[in-house]
Formats: structure tokens, C-alpha cells, sequence
């Protein structure tokens, strides 16, 4: 760590201590050019990956704009605002944990199906309708398909 005051390259750690309930370290340091102290703050920073469209154009990631897609399919269903926070958080998780700088949007929105998937059935069928961009009943009925339990023996 270079030092504010003289700009010399090398410093020491005289103290370290948690701040933020951990989140943040403190750091005393010492010049040991000039003898000047001064504090310094260690945090993780994580970055969301770009998002990469379709056409080729760049975004960055934003929450809100997943939580409105979320919110959108599972309008008039009642499933719990923190069933879907988890569901967002899962999500994140996963692009944190590709560890990569850009990530497609075709990527993140079949992650948005399979937690929609898990719940509600309707709303992953809205958001499927939407997302695949269904041009005929037969490809809505596919959809259906796949959420609905398999059939046991036929009576009649």
C-alpha cells in the first residue's frame, strides 16, 4: 500500500480489526518512510456480469429489472415475496458463480424459467409464453406439457 503523504511503496500493518459486522476489515498502517499512520478499508466487491442481448448490444445487470420479470409472471398468483427474493438470490448466485464478465440474456432467462418453474406453474407458462415468443397453440401446448404431472394408465 503506497502511502498518501510520501507516496512510498512500502507500509506496515500495525492493526486490523472486523467493521460492518465483518463485511469490512480496518487497517491502521504505518509509513515506514515518513513514520505517517493512516487507516485503510478491505471489502469483497463482487460485479454482476454484463448482460449481452440478443442483438449484440451490452447491459449491465440490474435486480429490479429481474424482480419486474419475476413480478409480471406471477401477477394474481400467491406465492410469497420471500419465495421469490430466494428465487432472485439463486440466480445471482449462479452468475457470481460463473465467474464470467458477460453473460447472454438467453442464459439468465432460462434461469428465470426453472426457478419459475419451481413457484408456480401458471407463472412459468406466462413467462415461457413471453420469453420463447410461442408462435402456435402446439408450442403453448409443449410448455404445458412439461409442467403437468405424467399420466398413469387411461380409464376407458
Amino acid at each position: 500500500m503506497r502511502c498518501p503523504f510520501c507516496s512510498h511503496p512500502d507500509t506496515a500493518v500495525v492493526d486490523s480489526r472486523e467493521a460492518d459486522d465483518g463485511a469490512i476489515i480496518r487497517r491502521r498502517r504505518r509509513c515506514l518512510s515518513c513514520d505517517k499512520r493512516f487507516t485503510t478499508y478491505e471489502k469483497v466487491e463482487l460485479r454482476m456480469p454484463v448482460l449481452v442481448k440478443k442483438n449484440g448490444a451490452r447491459a449491465d445487470y440490474d435486480r429490479d429489472k429481474l424482480a419486474g420479470s419475476f413480478k409480471l409472471a406471477l401477477r394474481k398468483r400467491e406465492v410469497p415475496v420471500d419465495k421469490v427474493d430466494e428465487a432472485i438470490a439463486r440466480i445471482e448466485e449462479k452468475l457470481l458463480g460463473l465467474a464470467e464478465r458477460e453473460v447472454a440474456t438467453q442464459r439468465v432467462g432460462e434461469m428465470v424459467m426453472r426457478e419459475l418453474k419451481r413457484l408456480d406453474k401458471i407463472a412459468y407458462i406466462r413467462f415461457a409464453s413471453v420469453y420463447r415468443n410461442f408462435e402456435d397453440p402446439g408450442e403453448f401446448e409443449e410448455a404445458v406439457a412439461e409442467v403437468l404431472p405424467p399420466r398413469r394408465g387411461r380409464k376407458g
